[in-house]
């Protein structure tokens, strides 16, 4: 069975439900907003994302039920068709399949965290106010000094889901979500930081808290991917309620010449 290009959201969403934590980002890029910054390739019940609609190409890989033969399989046909460099977010057991034609640098063991007691951040004191375009200078110039090299993507704050903390007129704090999707009821937070100087006060335990609570009425699984070495970040979802669904790696596939 070859791999194929699949266009239909129904079938895709039925395949990825079965598992919403482990697909949350796929999901929520199944949704208007990113649609048509997707490609989709199906071999079987295996599915894999081609997102570009960032400055790079991401390709997403997790398998459909535990089947990582199949996804294998899946791969081993999808990578001839792959750019010559390409950001990747792949489950344990994958990369074999890509081996005779890409090179993996910058491996980073990556823990899938997902919101499995919405109580929590009900308990913590929330802080933050929904940003927009208008706020994206002061967005950046926070991320430069904060998390430099994170992945940004300007046009979430359409979403409403940017909620800053600001002291002094400043912006110190900020959550925000990758994906979010009312129609399959998922959301992926990310971009969360504090500015070096307001740090170890808990403003991003506050904000995130904020924005739990903003996305509980649009979906149902929150989810989030969070470095396995960043403990610290680690502890703080685990407070407000998110625990280990999946672990996977990012890193750069480069073609072999």
């Amino acid at each position: 069975m070859p791999v194929r290009a699949e266009h239909d959201r129904a079938v895709l969403a039925d395949l990825l439900a079965a598992d919403p934590a482990l697909h949350a980002y796929q999901l929520g890029d199944l949704d208007d907003f990113c649609w048509p910054y997707t490609s989709w390739f199906r071999r079987g019940d295996q599915v894999a994302l081609l997102y570009h609609g960032g400055e790079e190409p991401v390709l997403i890989a997790h398998p459909v039920g535990g089947d990582v033969a199949g996804m294998s399989a899946l791969l081993a046909d999808l990578a001839p068709l792959l750019p010559a460099r390409v950001y990747v977010h792949l489950s344990p057991g994958l990369h074999p399949a890509l081996r005779d034609r890409f090179t993996l640098t910058s491996p980073a063991p990556h823990h899938r965290m997902v919101l499995t007691d919405p109580t929590l951040p009900r308990r913590v004191i929330p802080a933050g106010r929904p940003l927009t375009a208008a706020d994206l200078p002061e967005l950046e110039k926070l991320y430069e000094a904060a998390y430099p090299g994170n992945y940004f993507d300007a046009r979430m704050l359409d979403t409403g889901h940017y909620l800053g903390v600001r002291e002094d007129d400043a912006l110190v704090a900020v959550a925000g979500v990758h994906v979010w999707s009312p129609t399959y009821r998922v959301a992926a937070l990310g971009n969360v930081t504090t500015h070096p100087a307001a740090r170890g006060r808990g403003l991003a335990t506050a904000a995130v808290a904020a924005l739990c609570r903003r996305l509980a009425d649009t979906v149902d699984t929150v989810a989030l991917n969070v470095r396995a070495d960043n403990t610290a970040a680690r502890r703080l979802y685990a407070r407000l309620g998110f625990t280990d669904a999946a672990q996977f790696v990012e890193g750069w596939l480069h073609a072999r010449r």
